[in-house]
């Protein structure tokens, strides 16, 4: 591990810090690390947008997995918004004792500064080991942030800076967030997580009175609407580098995939095979082929086919008389192929190599199981399964495809569905059905920290790409 790392960010004028070294013993060695972040302040303009910005970077922190996000009623009452806000405390006098005389009175030494000194932060009921602090302003029309972080195991403060770096954006609410979110970025990558600020959510929700593709933030915030056929368009699929999104739409009668450019929003035209159905799956990892389910050319209900991202040279790889959709590719090998297949019966997760061949049952054929998707590491997959339950009644799993090991995360409380990783691979989301409602959660991969971040009109089948 590097023992520091320098950044000169000319732009704003300052200098970013990463003192990197031990920053991740206390992780693997005293368990989650606790950090504390009192709520920043901002001069003028600035504090009306500082609720946003406190709610950003606390729930960006809490939701990395990485750390314990002290509660604030624990916190010190000051709280200190520069380095020069800390003092040393007073040390206890040096004198020694003299054998026969009288002592004179000796000096006090307050046990706490009240958030001045940095044990206070260290020391109960706080408790936390690492301090996040700083302040915003809003300068010549811009929203500044001084940000900084404090190891409360270093002995002064000038030893203890971790990240210290000015953060500029627009004197609004959407300005405060983003500078929040480029802050915990650079936290949650001190300690070698990912952050998922710019990553995005696409996913199908019918809140106008038509299914159409929508997108949000990693949050839930900026949700948007990015289709207006007014029909029916669902099945979305994300590009490896988020630029396109593929997906099956009702708008001419019969499903057809369409491929479109997400910035701009554009329809780049793709060619349908005549077909009852024609399901978007998901993209090759250089981005240049779409592999899909279609009854094209036979009759029934559906092979897997792969096509270019214009929808020609479009090919069939499996030839199963049975029930096959879901396809999604491999990330990391571009080869294997996990799918749904009703070839043995009620419809199971398999795994085939892309010219068809290398055929595997993954899961052990008991209850239904699909909506299979791969981690980004290439090893794992998230999918939906009723081991256990009644008839449809799925939850999430995860498994080794190698050793076939699973996983639950979730345990009833609805219908789970519809898992997909997020790119750092740590988070997943998925759609939760209670009664007649679909809203979109997330979680950590091991079932924890459960988030809503949908509640208008029904939602489903979320995608997660960059």
């Amino acid at each position: 591990m590097k023992k520091a790392i320098w950044f000169a960010v000319a732009s704003a004028g300052a200098l970013f810090v990463l003192m990197a070294q031990d920053a991740r013993i206390i992780v693997t060695k005293g368990g989650i690390p606790a950090i504390a972040i009192p709520d920043f302040r901002g001069a003028g303009d600035a504090q009306k947008f500082m609720p946003a910005f406190n709610e950003t970077l606390a729930d960006d922190i809490r939701a990395c997995g990485l750390f314990k996000v002290v509660a604030k009623t624990s916190l010190p009452t000051f709280v200190p918004q520069q380095p020069s806000d800390f003092q040393q405390p007073p040390s206890p006098s040096a004198a020694s004792p003299t054998r026969g005389r009288k002592q004179p009175p000796q000096p006090v030494v307050p046990t706490t500064g009240g958030g001045r000194w940095m044990q206070d932060w260290s020391s109960p009921p706080a408790q936390a080991n690492f301090l996040a602090f700083g302040y915003t302003a809003a300068q010549n029309g811009v929203l500044v942030l001084q940000g900084w972080v404090y190891d409360l195991s270093k002995d002064t403060p000038a030893n203890a800076q971790l990240v210290g770096k000015r953060y500029l954006s627009t004197v609004d609410e959407t300005g405060a967030r983003k500078i929040a979110h480029e802050f915990a970025a650079d936290i949650i990558s001190l300690f070698g997580g990912q952050s998922l600020f710019g990553t995005h959510i696409y996913f199908s929700s019918d809140r106008t009175g038509h299914k159409e593709i929508w997108a949000m933030d990693a949050d839930g915030k900026n949700q948007r609407q990015i289709t207006r056929f007014n029909n029916i368009s669902t099945y979305p699929a994300v590009s490896p580098d988020g630029s396109k999104i593929a997906f099956t739409s009702w708008v001419k009668g019969q499903p057809a995939i369409f491929v479109f450019s997400v910035d701009p929003v554009r329809d780049l035209r793709y060619y349908n095979q005549t077909a009852s159905v024609n399901q978007a799956g998901s993209f090759t990892p250089d981005g240049k082929q779409i592999i899909y389910a279609s009854s094209a050319g036979t009759g029934r209900c559906c092979r897997i086919f792969a096509a270019n991202l214009d929808g020609t040279g479009f090919r069939p790889i499996s030839s199963s008389s049975a029930i096959e959709v879901e396809p999604k590719i491999n990330p990391k090998t571009g080869n294997d192929i996990v799918f749904s297949s009703g070839r043995s019966g009620p419809q199971q997760v398999y795994r085939m190599s892309m010219d068809g061949s290398d055929l595997e049952r993954l899961t052990p054929g008991t209850g239904e199981a699909s909506n299979a998707a791969w981690h980004p590491d290439g090893q794992r997959i998230a999918f939906a399964w009723t081991q256990g339950y009644a008839t449809g009644a799925f939850n999430i799993f995860t498994m080794n495809v190698a050793t076939k090991e699973y996983v639950q995360l979730t345990h009833g409380d609805g219908k789970n569905e519809n898992p997909s990783w997020a790119p750092d691979g740590v988070h997943i989301v998925f759609a939760k059905v209670r009664g007649k409602s679909s809203q979109v959660y997330t979680m950590l991969a091991d079932g924890t920290q459960l988030q809503p971040l949908t509640s208008l009109g029904n939602n489903e089948r979320p995608v997660w790409g960059k």
